[in-house]
């Protein structure tokens, strides 16, 4: 049976953007024929978290209800090197807990992160979705592996607009970031553009 993870950021005790996450995870029992779902908030509120910091909760589920908890400290890291890997067929529209194949495409890229184009289409990392950076205003790429809630919430917000990147337009953004549940906007983490090492302007894209 198919196994599905939600990730929740949890800082000082509170926990965010829980309307939509349980939506996602309402919509996941919905679309696989299930009644019913689990309840994100019962399920933090019997963990007690009494400590402050910042956690990400990770919940892991099943289509019978059964799920299972980790609370775990979180920090972000900073990624020296992204590479442009191309598959056109992967399909990640339910955050289901096997990510065999994006691990597999990471690890054939040699590149500390990936980011996945799907037919000639800026889409997502391996494991958040992005923002491109042109003159004042980030956007987001149209077309997507999964549609995160962060990304959801910076666009009901306003805060990014929502446009179709592609191989042939991807010069024209200077720097991008990575969004998902547990990163917000972070002015430390705003790559250069050319920290994607096979950009296809310089000639070398998947040329390997």
């Amino acid at each position: 049976m198919f196994r599905f993870i939600e990730s929740i950021k949890i800082e000082d005790q509170k926990i965010f953007l829980l309307d939509l996450h349980q939506k996602r995870v309402n919509q996941t029992f919905a679309h696989f024929g299930k009644e019913g779902s689990i309840d994100i908030s019962k399920i933090f509120k019997d963990l007690n978290v009494d400590e402050n910091g910042l956690y990400k909760l990770r919940i892991v589920y099943d289509l019978d209800k059964n799920f299972k908890t980790q609370l775990i400290p979180y920090a972000i890291s900073e990624i020296d090197e992204f590479r442009l890997v191309e598959n056109n067929t992967y399909d990640y529209s339910f955050k289901f807990e096997d990510r065999k194949e994006l691990e597999k495409m990471k690890a054939s890229s040699k590149a500390d992160e990936i980011i996945v184009v799907k037919n000639n289409r800026i889409t997502d990392t391996s494991f958040s979705n992005l923002l491109f950076l042109k003159g004042k205003t980030w956007y987001t790429p149209s077309d997507y592996l999964l549609n995160g809630v962060m990304r959801q919430h910076l666009l009901k917000t306003n805060k990014i607009k929502e446009v179709d990147i592609t191989l042939q337009n991807l010069s024209e953004y200077s720097h991008f970031q990575l969004i998902n549940s547990m990163n917000d906007f972070d002015e430390m983490f705003v790559y250069p553009i050319e920290r994607i090492k096979n950009l296809p302007d310089n000639g070398s894209y998947l040329e390997d």
